[in-house]
């Protein structure tokens, strides 16, 4: 394309991430003419700085511990990391990814612009750095996705402060690490690094990690995590940093104004993520952002602007890749005209800790406020047999159904490979299914899956492997 021309567009999608490209392939499938437009790198944070190389350095610091923690089996080893290796082996796993999302692109006809696009009415855009100019669109899809949030006197500009990028980035194993949060981000990368061999401090301001979710699982992650040798600060804000001779020392306060200081080679901030919308000139095209910067949508993806959507992180939470690629689905469908809408009676999530985490649905009192008489059913993995043969027994599957009728409305794992056994659950979800299929559906032995049908199974009072309440 010449520069400074414009180009006309049946769909525009602004952001190439999982909500972006699996968008614009949807919708180049239906035979739109699609325009994608990304700034950075196609794959969005997931693929390039965020899901993809953290579960790479998740997956290769727990080979290196497990070599070195298996003289239970018969195994002694000391492996040796070499962080260098490790890092080209993920940016390895990344470019694939992210040269196969351009590629199933192209081969799908999607037009692809590299650049910065922002709003100048609500038909037209304007792309920064790119050789078009400007984008005239008959409908549009806003995809920018999320950033780190910075917190005030941590600025991401000043070397020993990493963000989860930064993190993901780092050449040097750095001998003492604060890390400010104690969400899933916070949670991951502390044991990333106390793996690593790193003298990990939390600061937290709340009373537990990992918020969302109940204390019989976080009290399983929290006590791992201090066998790891992870130290928490609970109730305590860090305030500011200061360099030293011998790197940097962190300062927290707590409520009532006391003070720690903690001294560390670098301070990973891991407070949240915000949506990326103060880029795209949002007023021009008429749409407006909620206080915290979100766009609001119906179920159709559509804004207040009909032919404008919004998906992913800039459409609030869940902030899950996996809720904007179906989001992104869903839109594209709908611009094609198709009869579309997000109609999905569960989102499963799950947190990479050492155990993993996976629920979906509802808690028992989530269940109970909808107005169910909820029943639950739980197998502890430390009654699996396979769960034995690992090694990795802490932990349980829970799983909660309405009484009456026997359905599953939720599913609550802390444990091995507890990402992928939630899968399980939401499939039950979506389907309808009770607690009689599930437990009456044959399941390979010896598998973790089989906690899962246990867990049923103990729900209506009939599991073999575990007492019945």
């Amino acid at each position: 394309m010449a520069d400074g021309e414009t180009t006309d567009t049946e769909l525009a999608i602004i952001g190439a991430g999982p909500g972006g490209y699996v968008a614009a392939i949807r919708a180049a499938q239906y035979d739109l003419d699609v325009t994608l437009v990304e700034r950075d790198a196609f794959g969005g944070t997931c693929l390039n700085t965020g899901c993809i190389p953290s579960k790479a350095y998740i997956t290769a610091t727990d080979i290196a511990h497990e070599a070195s923690n298996a003289e239970l089996m018969g195994v002694s080893a000391n492996p040796e990391v070499d962080l260098e290796t490790m890092t080209e082996w993920k940016d390895g796993v990344v470019d694939q990814l992210t040269g196969g999302v351009e590629k199933l692109c192209q081969a799908n006809g999607v037009n692809l612009v590299e650049g910065t696009a922002r709003f100048v009415d609500d038909h037209t855009l304007r792309v920064d750095g790119a050789d078009v100019e400007s984008i005239a669109f008959d409908n549009a899809i806003i995809a920018t996705g999320s950033r780190p949030i910075e917190i005030p006197g941590f600025s991401y500009a000043d070397e020993p402060v990493w963000s989860s990028t930064d993190a993901l980035a780092a050449t040097e194993i750095p001998d003492r690490l604060v890390v400010v949060g104690g969400g899933y981000i916070g949670m991951e990368l502390s044991t990333v690094y106390a793996k690593l061999g790193t003298e990990v401090m939390v600061v937290e301001m709340l009373d537990d990690i990992l918020p969302q979710y109940g204390p019989d699982i976080t009290r399983i992650i929290r006590s791992r995590a201090e066998d790891l040798g992870i130290e928490f600060n609970f109730g305590e804000g860090a305030s500011e940093w200061t360099e030293t001779d011998d790197g940097i020392v962190v300062e927290s306060e707590t409520e009532a104004g006391e003070s720690s200081t903690y001294e560390a080679d670098n301070v990973l901030v891991a407070v949240g993520r915000a949506p990326v919308t103060d880029t795209l000139d949002l007023g021009e095209a008429g749409i407006e952002t909620t206080d915290s910067g979100t766009i609001p949508t119906d179920d159709r993806m559509r804004t207040d602007v009909d032919h404008i959507f919004a998906i992913g992180d800039v459409a609030g939470d869940p902030m899950l890749a996996h809720a904007a690629s179906k989001e992104g689905i869903v839109a594209a469908e709908v611009a094609a005209g198709e009869p579309a809408a997000m109609d999905v009676q569960a989102i499963p999530a799950a947190v990479f800790t050492d155990p993993e985490i996976g629920t979906v649905g509802m808690s028992v009192s989530e269940a109970e406020e909808a107005g169910f008489e909820p029943v639950v059913g739980e197998m502890p993995f430390r009654a699996s047999g396979r769960a034995l043969t690992t090694g990795h027994t802490d932990g349980f599957v829970k799983i909660v159904a309405d009484e009456e009728s026997g359905f599953v409305l939720g599913g609550q794992i802390v444990g091995p490979e507890a990402s992928e056994l939630v899968a399980e659950v939401t499939l039950a979800i979506e389907l309808g299914a009770t607690l009689e299929d599930v437990a009456s559906t044959v399941h390979t032995h010896p598998t973790l899956a089989e906690a899962v049908m246990e867990a049923a199974e103990n729900a209506a009072g009939q599991a073999i492997h575990t007492m019945n309440s």
